[in-house]
C-alpha cells in the first residue's frame, strides 16, 4: 500500500490542524493504521493509531485529550485531528500502515511525511 500525507503548515500555539493520510489499493481496511512524528533532535514517536478490526484508538500521553485519529475505510483515508496545538507539537509527522491488530506492531508502509510548526 502507498500512503500519502498532506495537510501540515505554520499555526499558532492553540490552533488546529487536520493531517489526512490516503492509501491506494483497495485493502486499506486490513490494516492498522498510525501517525507518527519525528521533531529535530529527536527519535521518531507514535502519536496514535487505530486498530484495523475494532477500530479502538490508542494515543501517546503527549497527545491524549487534544488529538482524535480516525479513518474511513471506504475512502482509504486516516486522518489526524490535532487541537490546542502546543510549540512541542512541531514536528514532521508521518502516517503508517501496519498488517496487524496491533498498534504496537511494526510498521510495514510509510508516508512521505508532512511538516507540523507550532508557533508560540
Amino acid at each position: 500500500v502507498q500512503l500519502q500525507a498532506s495537510g501540515g503548515g505554520l499555526v499558532q500555539a492553540g490552533g488546529s490542524l487536520r493531517l489526512s493520510c490516503a492509501a491506494s489499493g483497495r485493502t486499506f481496511s486490513r490494516y492498522t493504521m498510525a501517525w507518527f512524528r519525528q521533531a529535530p533532535g529527536r527519535e521518531r514517536e507514535i502519536v496514535g493509531g487505530i486498530r484495523r478490526s475494532s477500530g479502538i484508538r490508542y494515543y501517546s500521553d503527549s497527545v491524549k485529550g487534544r488529538f482524535t485519529i480516525s479513518r474511513d475505510n471506504a475512502k482509504n483515508t486516516v486522518w489526524l485531528q490535532m487541537n490546542s496545538l502546543k510549540p512541542e507539537d512541531t514536528a514532521v509527522y508521518y502516517c503508517a500502515a501496519a498488517n496487524s491488530d496491533y498498534v504496537t506492531a511494526n510498521y510495514d508502509y510509510w508516508g512521505q511525511g508532512t511538516l507540523v510548526t507550532v508557533s508560540s
